[in-house]
């Protein structure tokens, strides 16, 4: 199978940039040192409170970064009009609320069919491409291959914080059984949320799953190792 695709998630470089209002360390600066370790995409969410990622980071990223930039967004107007403007290789599309610390599950896609549906045409008639980040149910995977996205991002969550070995079990199954049903639908299938150096292999096993988006993890062994060297061992973790 080789070599499962990585997106990285700068946000947390901003995070802490964002810590002290000042211009480091530079998400871009990040970008960069991903790319150069061979991650295969740039993830970015531009939050309606801008509290990490600002629309000027979304733009340099856009300007100078070769890998693919997938921009994680709410479905608001606004950012909305930000994407189609600069034209991003992918959008995936995230529940958002504004007291929350990170995205706290799936998009409820079948309970907004029609409203999705009008930003995923939006999207799409821009050029982009359209992932919908959901639960790993049956209901939100066929409401997303008629939501007209190509893609979906499986929450993986539930299984990052699951404590005992049944729970542990019971949560990859169904983010297996999620991919494989994605799949057969002709949905490209992204998973993330939680997932770090000691969960990932599991995961890494689904042979439905074909990228993972991780952010937190990565950063978070950056400051002990650097970027390079983190990204370069979660990519030595997905191999299969």
């Amino acid at each position: 199978m080789g070599q499962m695709r990585l997106g990285v998630n700068i946000d947390h470089v901003a995070t802490v940039r964002q810590a002290r209002m000042t211009y480091e360390p530079d998400p871009i600066a990040a970008a960069y040192e991903v790319e150069r370790a061979g991650a295969h995409q740039i993830v970015m969410h531009l939050r309606e409170d801008r509290r990490h990622i600002t629309d000027r980071d979304f733009e340099l990223a856009m300007q100078t970064v070769h890998l693919p930039i997938d921009l994680e967004m709410a479905t608001d107007p606004q950012i909305v009009a930000i994407a189609t403007k600069w034209k991003p290789h992918i959008c995936t599309l995230v529940p958002e609320r504004r007291e929350e610390l990170t995205t706290e599950g799936g998009l409820d896609v079948a309970g907004n069919l029609a409203s999705l549906k009008e930003v995923v045409g939006e999207l799409l008639g821009a050029g982009i491409l359209v992932s919908l980040f959901i639960d790993p149910q049956e209901e939100q995977i066929r409401a997303s291959q008629e939501s007209g996205a190509q893609a979906i991002e499986l929450h993986t969550g539930e299984y990052a914080n699951a404590k005992e070995r049944s729970e542990v079990a019971r949560e990859l199954e169904r983010l297996s059984e999620a991919a494989a049903l994605a799949s057969s639908l002709g949905l490209e299938v992204a998973a993330g949320h939680g997932l770090t150096y000691q969960n990932v292999t599991p995961i890494v096993n689904i042979m439905d799953i074909e990228e993972l988006n991780i952010g937190h993890s990565i950063v978070s062994r950056a400051i002990f190792v650097g970027i390079e060297r983190a990204v370069s061992d979660m990519l030595a973790l997905m191999r299969r």
